[in-house]
């Protein structure tokens, strides 16, 4: 594809009608700015964070109360930054307040179970659950923890907990008893959710015996809430504390919730880092915070709408659920999807979406590339005229990603590549609706967010490879981390390499269009000879080729130096000879520089990723050097580290 041209250019009918437009007028008529293009808007934004910030609020009518004071206390601090001192608002008032008989939720799992459920039902049945956990003595600031698939029950014990000012958590069923209790065990909650089972890959997974292995390590857990979902009514005897939700909810009639409204910055959530290095941080995100920033991602970014069907593909022990479940504030019905992307074929999303005429659908950009492996073609086979954007995070995209989704998934529609992360429950960098989608770029930076590239010095670069920081506070930084009562960890998390400058640890590089590349995590960049090289620049080269299905590089110490090793997993019948290695050297070697080749290649059966997908060449860099990976249960197959011990092709 031409590389001198955009991929999608907005019309001008997307312009004048996107909400984008629209607050750009307020923003004008309140503060007199001159914005006439997407980079000057930022450069305001970032520029006048307090003027902006309040604009989010009124365009997005956050329900709550501004208050008198001042948006922003401590603006120069990161961390210490206090955002709307003065509010006091109610998270899940924001996100019920339409109620009408539109269509909230549609719900499938795979193809054992699907439903639908209005406005009007989802308030009516958070209603009664909130009234639930009053009684069960549940107080604002308690903990309401979540194993639980991505079902209509999950976000409904979301919304009741945090009516009543709980702080809420979830994990998927995929993770197994100690990861849970690394996450859940931190936080000491009150009341436990468990769905009985879920479905995969055409399985049906009971997980009560499970359920009962946590409840009894959880000494803080005052209720089990059983949800059923495999079964009509699961078996509770052998679980203690143990109530199916029906019984749970039962004395409680529907009516008005009496939202909570606390401070701002009261805790909402507690998301988990990954933890392949350690113990799961267990980040604490705020009310206000989280709500202000997904309005402004939707509304301004996604260009979200009250008639809009928001998909996507994610479980709820990633933050895209989180992300996700905040679309209900902006009135648009949510598409839920629990089960595996591949079965019974990897056409299965693409078919939820074409059956409920999805708007704007996310994915992974590993899901995109294992679409192109497999040659799928949903532009050939799928009528996806009403989708609008097609969201992808996770990973880097790279630029053939961006080349199959519009040759061979949809022509005109908009791709917006972003990334962020559980840190910040938000997104640094992504797209907007007035904005051309460049080939491998991600359209733009998001508005209040200051961010630019760092060099080691930390000088701020204009072009060139360095580290993506954030030189300014934004409302959805964490409030702090759990059991960190000085802070230091927190601190040491982000603010470590550059003071008082958020460090994010991702590898990148702005555009001449005003958009960015982001070649990796900082901390897995390879170091051969001095030189720094994002594992992604390797990836997009050596996944091209047909034989290779997926790849992993890490740096290896050898020889008072570093030198670059590349793991690949091959396409069924292809055997790692000669003749391939030097395909793959040559790919790599034509496309990037000498120093991107590998200096050993090796075939493994598997490559070890997290539960959302995203592999780790730390973890994988550990155990070749013979350290040990401290956190096991944070990996989704941590069967696949075995793969990379003690191998005989590392050790000449």
């Amino acid at each position: 594809m031409h590389t001198d041209r955009p991929l999608w250019q907005p019309t001008p009918h997307d312009i004048e009608n996107a909400n984008l437009t629209r607050f750009i007028s307020l923003a004008k008529a309140r503060h007199g700015i001159d914005a006439e293009d997407y980079e000057a808007l930022w450069r305001w934004s970032v520029e006048h964070r307090e003027q902006f910030w309040d604009v989010v609020w009124s365009f997005c009518e956050v329900v709550g109360d501004r208050g008198d004071g001042p948006v922003l206390e401590h603006g120069d601090r990161l961390p210490g930054a206090r955002w709307f001192p003065q509010a006091r608002l109610n998270f899940a008032e924001n996100l019920l307040r339409r109620r009408d008989d539109g269509i909230a939720l549609i719900f499938r799992g795979e193809d054992k179970a699907a439903s639908r459920m209005t406005f009007a039902e989802l308030h009516s049945e958070v209603s009664r659950l909130a009234q639930a956990l009053q009684a069960a003595g549940v107080q604002p600031g308690d903990r309401v923890a979540a194993y639980m698939p991505n079902i209509p029950g999950t976000v409904i014990a979301m919304l009741a907990a945090t009516s009543i000012g709980a702080v809420f958590s979830s994990c998927s069923p995929d993770f197994g008893v100690q990861g849970v209790l690394d996450r859940f065990g931190q936080i000491a909650p009150k009341i436990l959710f468990a769905a009985d089972g879920c479905y995969y890959g055409g399985k049906t997974i009971d997980v009560m015996d499970r359920v009962a292995q946590i409840a009894a390590r959880l000494p803080s857990v005052e209720r089990v809430v059983v949800v059923p979902y495999i079964r009509v009514q699961p078996d509770l005897s052998a679980l203690e504390r143990a109530v199916a939700l029906s019984e749970f909810v039962a004395p409680y009639s529907a009516g008005p919730i009496a939202f909570l409204r606390l401070p701002f910055d009261h805790p909402l959530y507690v998301l988990y880092s990954s933890g392949t290095t350690g113990a799961p941080k267990c980040i604490v995100h705020g009310a206000g915070g989280t709500l202000l920033q997904h309005l402004k991602e939707h509304s301004l970014h996604v260009d979200l709408k009250r008639d809009d069907r928001f998909f996507y593909y994610t479980t709820c022990g990633w933050m895209m659920w989180n992300w996700l479940v905040s679309g209900l504030a902006s009135g648009a019905t949510l598409l839920l999807y629990d089960g595996s992307p591949f079965h019974p074929g990897p056409e299965v999303l693409f078919d939820y979406a074409r059956d409920e005429r999805a708007t704007v659908m996310g994915v992974s950009a590993k899901y995109l590339d294992a679409l192109a492996k497999q040659g799928l073609e949903p532009a050939a086979t799928h009528d996806l005229s009403a989708m609008k954007a097609l969201l992808s995070t996770g990973s880097p995209l790279v630029p053939e990603g961006f080349d199959y989704v519009y040759r061979k998934v949809k022509a005109d529609v908009r791709l917006c590549s972003m990334s962020g992360g559980t840190d910040i429950i938000a997104c640094f960098v992504l797209g907007a609706p007035v904005l051309p989608v460049w080939r491998g770029e991600i359209q733009c930076r998001g508005l209040g967010m200051a961010v630019t590239v760092f060099d080691e010095q930390g000088c701020p670069m204009t072009s060139g490879k360095g580290e993506l920081v954030c030189t300014k506070a934004f409302p959805s930084m964490p409030i702090g981390f759990w059991n960190d009562p000085d802070g230091a960890k927190y601190r040491s998390a982000y603010f470590e390499k550059f003071p008082n400058v958020w460090c994010h640890g991702d590898w990148s590089e702005l555009t001449e269009h005003g958009g960015m590349v982001i070649y990796g995590r900082s901390d897995a960049v390879l170091n051969p000879g001095g030189v720094r090289i994002g594992t992604a620049e390797i990836y997009r080269q050596v996944e091209q080729l047909d034989e290779v299905i997926e790849s992993l590089a890490i740096g290896q110490q050898w020889d008072n130096d570093v030198r670059v090793v590349l793991f690949v997993r091959l396409a069924a019948g292809v055997t790692l000879d000669e003749v391939l290695s030097d395909k793959i050297r040559q790919q790599i070697r034509r496309n990037t520089s000498p120093r991107h080749v590998p200096a050993r290649i090796v075939a493994v059966a598997d490559i070890p990723r997290t539960k959302s997908g995203k592999i780790v060449e730390l973890a994988v860099r550990d155990v070749v050097h013979g350290h040990p990976v401290k956190n096991m249960e944070a990996l989704a197959n941590p069967e696949a580290l075995a793969l990379y011990r003690d191998l005989a092709e590392l050790k000449r």
